[in-house]
């Protein structure tokens, strides 16, 4: 069965679909060309350059802890951008780092560890890539929706509290809500799999020539991956931020509504 190969050719008759998005935008006066441009251009030198590197990283011939550190540069990265994206949580810099290397402990030990998947670089980097990019909206999502929900129940929290509740008794249900919502998006993508679309890796795998049943074996262990390293960011996020939305006195603190 032959490979789908895309040239360049290929590659530059496909931003036809580009010119496709910009044109709507301009018609329908959403103004988002340059938006569009910028996102097409950023993303292809983005994809460049981390192709160039990973040719070097994953090579059979590097030693395994190249991979282990561009593993621990994406960890570190999606702490910045969840900082960036939820600026307004105390500590959200540490907290993001630790629920992504939370996910990424649990998440990649069990993969490796039970070996759905030889350890190599060629496995383990796309695989790391794939937990930390979904757990790091997932992650963003759990923090915006904590701060919403103290902020519009401020004045129920601090009457639990007034009654005599911990601060971890007075803020359960709200966490509880927060969570559920985080997490909401990845179960229901999980159950769509298949019938609604086809995830990307089984897709990539298809038009690779692997066998279907094999590309469904394969996608299954990853949507299974992310879903358990989505569940594990979004539960410690929420959890910290929970700690850290009061006083030692238990009192909670104010914060500007996401």
């Amino acid at each position: 069965m032959s490979t789908a190969d895309v040239t360049t050719l290929g590659l530059i008759a496909s931003l036809i679909l580009v010119v496709v998005a910009i044109g709507i935008s301009a018609t329908q006066r959403l103004g988002l060309e340059r938006d569009i441009v910028w996102a097409t251009v950023r993303s292809l030198v983005q994809l460049l350059f981390v192709g160039v590197v990973l040719a070097f990283v994953i090579d059979p011939g590097q030693p395994l802890i190249l991979s282990w550190a561009w593993v621990a540069a994406m960890v570190s990265f999606a702490g910045v951008v969840i900082h960036r994206r939820a600026p307004e949580i105390p500590g959200v810099l540490f907290l993001g780092m630790v629920a992504i290397g939370a996910a990424a402990t649990v998440t990649l030990a069990v993969i490796f560890g039970l070996g759905v998947f030889p350890l190599e670089g060629r496995t383990l980097v796309p695989l790391a890539g794939m937990m930390v990019g979904n757990s790091m909206n997932a992650t963003v999502l759990a923090a915006r929706r904590v701060v919403d929900e103290f902020s519009s129940n401020r004045r129920e929290v601090e009457a639990r509290l007034a009654l005599g509740q911990s601060s971890r008794q007075a803020s359960r249900r709200y966490l509880r809500s927060a969570l559920r919502t985080a997490l909401t998006p990845q179960i229901e993508t999980t159950k769509a799999v298949g019938l609604v679309f086809l995830p990307g890796a089984m897709t990539g795998l298809i038009l690779a020539g692997v066998d279907p049943i094999e590309a469904v074996r394969v996608q299954a262990a990853i949507m299974y991956l992310i879903l358990g390293s989505v569940a594990t960011t979004a539960t410690v996020m929420t959890i910290g931020i929970g700690h850290r939305l009061f006083t030692p006195d238990h009192r909670l603190i104010r914060l500007p509504r996401s």
